[in-house]
């Protein structure tokens, strides 16, 4: 099959909300002061205003911001629902968390995760007249290392160009999945997997960068098979950034610590680069994403074709102000990255078999009509040209044209029914 995109001219920013978490434990038995709060919906304030030679501005905004006492739900139900549900209707999406360590980023990723995947099932149910499949896969970035969460053999997978997709992971385990509890059950052992350990702010810091993703497809069921077939096929990720942290607090961990610590800041440091270059549009200059193998994967997601949302967390606690500041920074120039959403088409192999040979009839219609109208030299050479790029067209087309018809003969169809959709929903589309 052949994926083909329609653009939806959805050109649009990235959707920035800030969570700022109550004083923990820790900091409660420290006796910290809470140096931030959140004075409405959209504005949070520094109130340590008397602070000497502090260069933090007093106020941020962003398009949301949430104080101690806020639900994970309302985080989600306030704007990364609208994005993560636009993978049913085929346009790629992703949901990430930032913030320093101990700010409360998986805590929110977990529950926005398990929210969003709940009301793609719902969206799922209600939609009886497309048939759906759902694919999982889980992958973790630790010291520069990927790792399937999902296979427990902990070999260390590759990263590859497709002209495609972009950037992809090379053999991720991929499950399919048979209803809401079977994802509890992956989560459950992703989360076995992770890398996690203590830190000088938590017990059980996550020392990796963790992404699920999420691959939904559809088609509609009376289609199925015809040649008019076509299939739209999108992914949502979540993203759950490692905890940036000071240097000192890294090299109090010892040597592991250390090293993790150091290849945490250090892609969080070239994720903030692309951040800032990107939110200055065509003055930001060359963007390195390959700088490290956090931005290569999300490439798509930072001013790309995909829709995108990020959860910046923080601590209000006074003695985390400058990592706060740093958060609030990189929000900052988050909000201003622009990305263009489209709608991802697969067609059937029929339907891009006919759509080629369409193609060929026009271009050898128009190659006639400038071989007959080459009237002096001049011309003559000028429709030369044309004529040799054009035939050069035709005969990829006629390549693309025979692999199509030679799958197309070679492929069967077989549909899977077996049961109600809480048992399996997995349908296998041509």
């Amino acid at each position: 099959m052949e994926k083909a995109h329609m653009s939806v001219d959805r050109e649009e920013k990235i959707l920035v909300l800030v969570r700022l978490r109550p004083l923990n434990k820790k900091e409660i038995a420290a006796n910290e002061a809470t140096d931030w709060e959140c004075i409405n919906d959209t504005t949070i304030m520094y109130r340590n205003t008397l602070r000497q030679g502090s260069n933090i501005p007093t106020t941020y905004s962003f398009d949301r911001v949430y104080g101690g006492e806020c639900p994970t739900r309302r985080v989600y139900e306030d704007g990364t629902k609208e994005i993560a549900l636009s993978v049913v209707k085929g346009i790629n999406c992703s949901i990430f968390a930032y913030g320093q360590t101990s700010s409360g980023k998986t805590y929110t990723m977990t529950g926005i995760t398990e929210l969003a995947v709940a009301d793609i099932f719902d969206y799922i149910f209600q939609h009886e007249e497309r048939a759906f499949s759902v694919k999982l896969s889980a992958i973790e970035i630790y010291n520069e290392t990927i790792r399937d969460l999902l296979n427990s053999d902990g070999t260390s997978l590759r990263l590859r160009d497709d002209p495609e997709k972009g950037t992809v992971v090379e053999k991720a385990t991929e499950e399919t999945l048979r209803d809401y509890n079977h994802l509890k059950e992956l989560l459950s052992i992703c989360q076995a997997q992770r890398k996690i350990g203590e830190t000088w702010l938590n017990e059980r810091s996550s020392r990796s960068h963790q992404i699920i993703k999420l691959t939904v497809e559809s088609c509609v069921r009376e289609l199925l098979g015809k040649e008019n077939s076509t299939t739209l096929m999108a992914s949502v990720s979540f993203i759950d950034l490692a905890g940036s942290e000071r240097a000192s607090q890294t090299m109090s961990g010892g040597g592991a610590r250390l090293k993790e610590g150091c290849h945490i800041n250090r892609s969080l440091l070239a994720l903030g680069t692309v951040i800032r270059k990107l939110s200055k549009g065509r003055q930001g200059g060359h963007i390195n994403f390959r700088d490290s193998k956090l931005t290569r994967i999300l490439q798509p997601c930072l001013g790309g074709t995909a829709r995108t949302a990020i959860v910046c967390t923080l601590s209000p606690a006074r003695s985390h102000v400058e990592l706060t500041k740093n958060t609030l920074s990189f929000a900052s120039c988050a909000k201003e990255v622009t990305t263009k959403a489209r709608v991802n088409v697969v067609m059937s192999d029929k339907a891009l078999l006919k759509q080629l040979q369409c193609e060929l009839t026009r271009l050898q219609t128009e190659l006639r009509n400038a071989a007959s109208n080459c009237d002096c030299a001049a011309t003559a050479r000028k429709k030369d040209v044309l004529i040799q790029k054009m035939e050069k067209q035709i005969e990829e087309l006629r390549k693309e044209r025979d692999l199509a018809h030679s799958r197309l003969e070679a492929s069967k169809v077989y549909i899977t029914t077996t049961g109600s959709f809480p048992i399996t929903f997995l349908y296998r589309f041509c």
